[in-house]
């Protein structure tokens, strides 16, 4: 299966579960990937930041991608293959589309500053992995210190054939989807699926900007499938409802630093991860932190009961 050139709805970035002791927890893996397939996703990424893909020996990360793509069956997959150096990123893209995946995802390194740097990183990377691969532009200024402008995404999406989706994460960003977008409707450029990221925390008025579904790791990807399906339907004052009680759990979430504990907290009372264990190096929760969520949670569950959750003894 490759990536579909009408990429949308929710590709849930998922995480890479640990026991306690650091080692891949399999289970935890199968029961993700069953809970992404029951809420209605429409695909998965795996091996992104939230996936701690850098903590990954390349072993670890092709037992993780394939077990992942085998339970998946029919959903596309796509992998995270960004790496200082192409040989790497060159190896475990051959081997995970080998094994069935959908399509990869690629950053770019934060010593890019100039558009034709930004340009020829990516032709190098296709040149590198194969101009038959599908790969997922990663635009995430806030993080990778790259600013790629909507005429700089233009060009590498026509230059580079293979370049089948954004995944949109620029803060302030609503202007870029509408500029793509409206490119998109005056034939300037051809089609580009945009799934958002930053943990979803302007979906609701990227969804209304034209963005075509969401590619971010917020522990109730099925919150996010809901406010994405009301929003093509036309729905937008129940969309903007759901959203706006999620949103103090989001934006806690989000938190640079101590965001990915929280994430695999809340994944881990939902039952879904054995533990909550990050690899080290790790930032943990601390007992404040716990209780703060643990209140957000409270909080949420009037609006939506998926966040009623057994009480912590």
């Amino acid at each position: 299966m490759r990536l579909p050139a009408d990429a949308s709805g929710v590709y849930p970035i998922a995480p890479t579960p640990f026991h306690d002791d650091g080692r891949i927890d399999d289970d935890s893996v199968d029961r993700l990937v069953d809970f992404y397939l029951a809420c209605g996703a429409n695909g998965i990424t795996v091996l992104g930041q939230l996936g701690e893909a850098a903590k990954l020996e390349h072993a670890e990360s092709l037992d993780v991608a394939s077990r992942i793509i085998r339970r998946a069956g029919s959903l596309p997959v796509i992998v995270g293959v960004s790496s200082p150096g192409f040989a790497a990123m060159r190896a475990l893209t051959r081997e995970v589309m080998e094994r069935g995946a959908a399509g990869v995802m690629i950053a770019p390194p934060n010593t890019l500053r100039t558009d034709e740097q930004i340009v020829g990183y990516y032709r190098q990377a296709v040149e590198a992995i194969g101009a038959d691969v599908p790969f997922v532009l990663q635009d995430y200024p806030l993080t990778f210190s790259v600013q790629m402008t909507p005429a700089v995404i233009r060009r590498i999406h026509t230059e580079l054939p293979s370049c089948s989706m954004l995944k949109h994460e620029d803060w302030p960003g609503l202007e870029k989807i509408s500029t793509l977008k409206a490119w998109v409707r005056e034939g300037a450029m051809r089609p580009l699926p945009i799934l958002v990221g930053n943990n979803g925390l302007f979906l609701d008025y990227e969804m209304e900007r034209g963005a075509d579904g969401a590619n971010t790791g917020y522990a109730f990807p099925d919150m996010l499938v809901d406010v994405v399906r009301m929003s093509r339907a036309g729905e937008r004052e129940a969309a903007h409802d759901l959203f706006d009680a999620h949103l103090p759990l989001m934006r806690y979430e989000q938190q640079p630093g101590v965001g990915l504990s929280v994430r695999k907290y809340v994944l881990h009372r939902r039952g879904l991860l054995a533990s909550a264990a990050l690899r080290v190096p790790a930032t943990p929760m601390s007992a404040a932190a716990r209780a703060e969520v643990e209140h957000l949670l409270t909080r949420l569950a009037r609006h939506d009961a998926r966040a009623r959750l057994p009480q912590v003894e």
